[in-house]
């Protein structure tokens, strides 16, 4: 078999699977793309970086992660669970009070693999309502529950006017990593246009908090600015 034929092996599968839409796309922000587009970054030459926060709103953990972030005059996004929402509103409203953004998580952090187009519509729809009841407040961007997604997800949403939200750094906080492993993989991966993953929903003792004290004095000092993902991702689209 000569060179071009086994080239053409190699690319007539992949060709296949990006036509038939079998493929995830996972794409920085060179350009605001139309909804369902899936970021785990933004491009940018600025020191901006975005802190996320999934599974919360949590009755006392959140509101020691607000502290810690108010503290340093840090903005962030919290992409909120509908039911936890439901039963911590003052939360939520405490959160936007300050300035921070807050995305969509599924009501029930439901497992994607599992739900049907229709049945996450109604999630995210349920969870955009209670938001609504809450605060007035309509999310429009997206993170699904372990990070899972696909191309029937990214339309899914894109369909309701959402986007996915993904991260290029796991802090792994939820599985209980510890506090210094955190900020060095933090610290070590960083750089502009970067989004970190945290969770202020975590079972058994938390290290976010003491973590978020040590990463972000050092990160500002390193002339680090930290804003939303919407901040970030139209940063990156200028």
């Amino acid at each position: 078999m000569n060179l071009k034929n086994k080239i053409l092996l190699v690319i007539k599968p992949i060709l296949f699977l990006l036509s038939s839409g079998l493929l995830i796309q996972f794409v920085t922000a060179e350009e605001y793309r139309p909804a369902g587009t899936i970021y785990y970054s933004a491009k940018t030459e600025e020191k901006l970086i975005a802190l996320t926060f999934d599974d919360g709103p949590h009755k006392f953990r959140t509101d020691e992660i607000l502290d810690t972030l108010e503290k340093y005059d840090v903005k962030a996004t919290f992409f909120v669970v509908g039911a936890m929402a439901h039963d911590n509103p003052d939360i939520i409203r405490r959160e936007l009070r300050l300035g921070h953004e807050i995305g969509n998580h599924t009501y029930n952090h439901t497992k994607m693999r599992k739900l049907s187009q229709k049945r996450l519509i109604e999630e995210l729809e349920s969870t955009e309502n209670e938001l609504y009841e809450i605060a007035e407040y309509r999310p429009k961007l997206f993170r699904p529950p372990e990070g899972w997604c696909s191309d029937m997800i990214a339309s899914a949403v894109g369909s309701i006017d959402y986007d996915v939200i993904l991260w290029n750094i796991d802090t792994l906080d939820w599985a209980h990593n510890e506090v210094d492993k955190i900020c060095e993989s933090v610290i070590e991966r960083v750089k502009p246009g970067s989004i970190v993953l945290f969770h202020d929903f975590v079972t058994g003792e938390s290290p976010t908090v003491e973590a978020l004290e040590k990463i972000i004095p050092i990160l500002q000092s390193q002339g680090y600015r930290f804003v939303t993902v919407s901040e970030l991702i139209n940063e990156g689209a200028s």
